[in-house]
């Protein structure tokens, strides 16, 4: 895998846990230990990015 591939394949995964928390946040009652999983799992992601010299806004 190229390195754009995977700052792409990084990227990808990065929204959509942003789109998986916002999913989470807005239910009645938010599973508040999967919502701090996911945050989790989404800064990782972005301190891979920044290692990588990216950034996680969309191109």
């Amino acid at each position: 895998m190229s390195l754009q591939s995977r700052i792409e394949a990084l990227k990808t995964r990065h929204a959509d846990l942003d789109t998986r928390l916002r999913e989470e946040d807005s239910r009645p009652r938010p599973d508040t230990d999967l919502m701090v999983k996911l945050k989790l799992d989404k800064l990782r992601l972005k301190e891979e990015l920044e290692r990588l010299g990216t950034s996680t806004a969309p191109a």
